[in-house]
């Protein structure tokens, strides 16, 4: 009698399938991962795998894990997303982005600062309230804004070292770093939120 060999795709659906292609994420260190400008501008990365073997991406994503707490700590590297294979795959994780070389790190962080628009905060010239939204007009880093918060009690969120950020309807972020420092009726304006 014949014996005949399963495949995975014999006895797993396409989903649990897919379990089996994924990558092993790893730590990623100035010994095995070296991240490069592509020729398009984006960044590029060399890396030895688990396995021990050398890979190279055309283009990474990279993530902060924590964006607000400890946007140093934890990068998330992955693949780009694709209509094929939805969001890409993680490749690996940089504990701590001082771990690599200063040119790396500017790298890396102008990524991060694309990424992750935050503009300051200055001043606040008007807070309305209309039919249950909150319009904002304030001065920022990126120059004079609008902007709108639906429920600002819920999008305003003041952190434990004091910095306030502030989200707005459309996923923006702005934040202050040091309220103390803001103008008298700028502070008037947002005290009643904190």
């Amino acid at each position: 009698m014949a014996e005949t060999k399963l495949k995975k795709t014999d006895v797993l659906s396409d989903e649990d399938a897919a379990l089996f292609e994924k990558r092993e994420s790893i730590m990623l260190t100035p010994e095995n991962a070296t991240f490069s400008r592509s020729e398009g501008g984006l960044i590029s990365l060399d890396i030895i795998n688990a396995k021990g073997e050398e890979e190279h991406f055309e283009r990474v994503v990279v993530l902060r894990s924590f964006p607000i707490t400890d946007p140093d700590d934890y990068i998330a590297i992955r693949e780009p997303e694709t209509r094929k294979s939805q969001r890409g795959q993680e490749i690996g994780l940089i504990r701590n982005i001082h771990d690599f070389d200063e040119s790396t790190v500017a790298l890396l962080r102008e990524e991060l600062d694309r990424r992750y628009f935050t503009p300051e905060l200055y001043k606040i010239y008007s807070v309305k309230e209309k039919f249950g939204y909150s319009y904002w007009e304030a001065d920022t880093s990126a120059g004079k804004v609008t902007f709108v918060l639906n429920n600002p009690s819920s999008n305003i969120r003041i952190l434990e070292d004091d910095r306030i950020f502030i989200f707005d309807i459309d996923g923006n972020c702005f934040q202050i770093t040091d309220p103390a420092k803001l103008d008298r009726n700028s502070y008037r304006k947002i005290e009643i939120y904190l």
